[in-house]
């Protein structure tokens, strides 16, 4: 897998000295990304140069390379993985206290007072403390993205990054737990105990089908919002994603036939998300003869195997974990396809445009923090008692609607994109009925 590593340069300051340095890094088959000065004297300049390299190996030949350069010597390269994760990601906050008032306001003897109307009004917990803007993170680390089970403690750099994207784009705050522990009665027992200190359950990188029955039994135990994000977050993204690329070939996706191949965690829910949206129909494989149960139990359509799946759909979504899945010849004329499998997915796009299809993507693009964010500040924001396929639907349609015309998705980084997705999501909490709090206390939260 293909990684970027900065390296801390001291070069020569003089007329053709940088561009020495780049030949050097294409001989030995980098890409340059970001170049950042750090300082210049008069004889030398400090620069800091990111390369996209094939392994750890290769960043270790390329600085060699670069230190045969006359008077150019390498401070250092890393990783630039790793040097964002030096000291972990996540760091806590809270008001400043700066004189002996806020002491008694924050602490005794105010806090006293607010702790009693909490207890006489448990309602009030959501206002004045954080729990009303707080989501608990669960992982146990059975199904890490392409890592498969590596643990709770191994998975916590992908639980911060979660936690990061909620805290950015929607102000929430994320608190990662981690649960050593594959038995779906001690993660249940385990949430259940510390539910009280949130606001929201997100549960994530749980493996099939432990996943199902955590989430089940969680949503049908609490009346807050539970959501297991590999399977619904992915489901809103990929959703929006197919009405987009149908949008671009001018083929509605309620009318056409979409197939799912793969019925692991996020295919099942993407599977299930699309028909229940109302396509005319969806017809779905996997290799797995419990996935294919577990997908007939929900109404879908099991046919046997992939190739069966493209000839027959109009779309096509791939989310098996096998890369190269797809033969081309297997390509009908005018189909969409979108190969979700990351790193490398079941056909590349390019193959699959000269087989035929009309629009084809990878899954570079369609990333589930284009939904959790703002599922969750929706679902809190209207008080909801769950998280129900009506507002997962309308974060879909807001992504979908808010897509330019040359892209799949909308611009991740943008917060206007996951406000947009939060107001939607409260909205269908309201209007389908899960929502606590009445409509104007929900719109002045």
């Amino acid at each position: 897998m293909a990684l970027d590593c900065t390296y801390r340069l001291h070069i020569p300051h003089r007329v053709g000295q940088l561009a020495k340095l780049t030949a050097r890094i294409a001989e030995h088959d980098g890409i340059i990304g970001d170049i950042v000065t750090v300082s210049v004297a008069r004889h030398e300049a400090l620069r800091e140069i990111t390369v996209e390299v094939r392994d750890k190996a290769h960043a270790d030949e390329l600085a060699r390379a670069l230190e045969e350069l006359p008077d150019v010597s390498v401070s250092w390269h890393h990783d630039r993985a790793f040097i964002a994760h030096d000291g972990g990601k996540l760091r806590t906050s809270g008001a400043p206290v700066t004189t002996v008032q806020q002491v008694r306001d924050v602490y005794t003897p105010g806090v006293a007072r607010v702790s009693q109307a909490i207890a006489d009004h448990p309602e009030l917990a959501d206002r004045f403390t954080m729990i009303g803007r707080s989501v608990a993170i669960v992982t146990n680390g059975s199904r890490v993205l392409g890592l498969g089970d590596i643990g709770p403690v191994a998975a916590m750099p992908v639980m911060e990054g979660k936690a990061l994207f909620y805290s950015q784009f929607v102000g929430l705050t994320a608190v990662p737990i981690l649960i050593d522990s594959h038995d779906a009665d001690e993660i249940v027992e385990t949430v259940l105990r510390i539910s009280p200190g949130f606001g929201a359950i997100h549960l994530e990188d749980i493996s099939a089908p432990t996943c199902f029955e955590v989430e089940r039994r969680l949503d049908e135990a609490l009346d807050k919002p539970v959501m297991h994000d590999d399977v619904h977050g992915t489901a809103v993204a990929t959703f929006a994603a197919a009405l987009a690329a149908c949008r671009h070939v001018g083929l509605r996706l309620d009318k056409a036939v979409v197939g799912q191949i793969g019925l692991g965690a996020a295919g099942s829910g993407i599977a299930n998300l699309i028909h229940d949206a109302g396509v005319d129909r969806l017809v779905a494989t996997d290799p797995n003869p419990a996935a294919r149960e577990r997908a007939a139990r929900s109404g879908l359509e099991i046919v046997d195997g992939v190739e069966a799946v493209m000839a027959q759909a109009d779309v096509v979504i791939a989310t098996s974990g096998q890369p190269g899945l797809i033969r081309p010849e297997w390509v009908r004329p005018g189909t969409v396809v979108l190969a979700l499998t990351n790193p490398a997915p079941e056909i590349e796009p390019e193959a699959a445009l000269a087989a035929g299809a009309a629009f084809a993507a990878d899954g570079t693009s369609v990333n589930n923090v284009l939904g959790y964010p703002g599922i969750f500040k929706g679902a809190l924001e209207a008080g909801a008692t769950r998280i129900n396929v009506e507002m997962k639907r309308a974060a879909a349609w807001a992504l979908a609607g808010l897509t330019v015309e040359s892209e799949l998705v909308p611009d991740v980084l943008d917060p206007a994109v996951h406000a947009a997705v939060a107001a939607a999501v409260r909205k269908a909490a309201v209007e389908s009925g899960v929502a606590a709090l009445p409509k104007d206390a929900a719109e002045t939260w």
